[in-house]
């Protein structure tokens, strides 16, 4: 069985997400700070530490810290969870050497996956070390994980700032760079034989973009365009692909980005295809609440005809739908804004 160590000062929430792994089939350490944190990751060598960040004694970043610098410790996957979203929260945890970061409130499926996606990484990296005799794979100077890799875009990407409805690039033109958003929304889209936009994926702060091939010139095979003023931070082709040639755990990560990619868009085809109006309609709201980071409470400041766009749906059928759900109670409408007042109703519209 599989040992997590939970560090969290919220006694609440520690217990419940103890509780959570365990009915996963976790064996689970808790510490209520991280100090006992420390003490306690020495003594058991978890498989995989989950830390809060703001705590009593020794804060998360403290925590990382500690671990990273004893030998017995630092190769144990770190994942944070923590309340706090902003970019430069999140930079600094991942320049500290964490692998991963979770923000409050978050779905169980999301923590599982973390947990297991950080286990797999490490076995398989244990697994090519032992194969090449204990000899480490990827040296010191060498960049240990994704979020290094979006810390390299940060620090030496050519940044690049755009309008609220300015194209990015466009679909059949040659594509020569990978962009990191640090800020900002991104819709990708392509157009239909009839004219008609479809919105085929959203893209948030410390997504990347363009990830279309590898290869220079390349034409992308759709456009984007900023739904926000968006600020990107870009580099060449060439520079990833030295970069990945040199650092395999960033390839394993990235093909792992990629997947995720390809099965979120099939899922979205699926919807497309064969839910009803009404189901389009409620999964695009909460789909855009999601990347938007937005509270249940906070407005979603949308168009409509993105709205549809995303839901496949034509968009005066999106608005006499979202009319249902406003009489409903499920939502409120103020002009632009939509503000879900029933998100679990909304979920489980069919």
């Amino acid at each position: 069985m599989k040992r997590v160590l939970l560090i969290e000062d919220d006694k609440a929430l520690r217990e419940n997400t103890q509780e959570l792994l365990e009915l996963s089939d976790y064996s689970v350490i808790t510490a209520p700070n991280g100090k006992i944190g420390i003490e306690q990751a020495k003594k058991h060598l978890p498989d995989v530490i989950v830390c809060d960040i703001m705590m009593p004694e020794i804060d998360g970043y403290g925590v990382l810290q500690s671990l990273s610098s004893d030998d017995t410790t630092k190769h144990i996957p770190f994942i944070f969870l923590s309340a706090k979203t902003e970019h430069k929260e999140v930079r600094k945890g991942m320049d500290m050497g964490a692998d991963d970061y979770l923000t409050k409130p978050f779905e169980e499926d999301d923590l599982i996956s973390a947990i297991e996606s950080r286990m797999a990484k490490a076995h398989i990296l244990s697994q090519m070390n032992t194969a090449q005799g204990a000899k480490p794979l990827i040296s010191d100077k060498e960049m240990r994980s994704l979020n290094e890799l979006k810390n390299f875009f940060d620090d030496n990407g050519d940044e690049e700032s755009y309008k609220e409805g300015e194209l990015i690039f466009r679909e059949g033109t040659h594509s020569h760079k990978i962009y990191l958003i640090l800020k900002g929304l991104v819709k990708s889209h392509k157009i239909d034989e009839d004219g008609k936009e479809l919105i085929t994926a959203l893209y948030r702060a410390d997504d990347f973009l363009g990830l279309t091939s590898f290869v220079n010139n390349v034409p992308y095979y759709e456009s984007a365009t900023a739904m926000e003023p968006v600020t990107l931070a870009g580099i060449s082709k060439e520079q990833l692909k030295n970069i990945l040639e040199n650092n395999h755990s960033i390839s394993l990560e990235l093909m792992e980005l990629l997947t995720e990619n390809i099965t979120e868009m099939k899922g979205q085809l699926l919807q497309m295809a064969y839910s009803s109006v009404r189901k389009k309609t409620a999964q695009t709201l909460l789909q855009f609440a999601e990347v938007l980071n937005q509270r249940t409470e906070d407005p979603i400041k949308i168009s409509r005809s993105d709205l549809a766009s995303v839901a496949g749906i034509a968009t005066e059928t999106l608005i006499r739908t979202l009319s249902g759900f406003k009489k409903e109670g499920l939502i409120s409408i103020d002009g632009r804004n939509i503000k879900i007042k029933e998100l679990k109703a909304l979920h489980y519209v069919s």
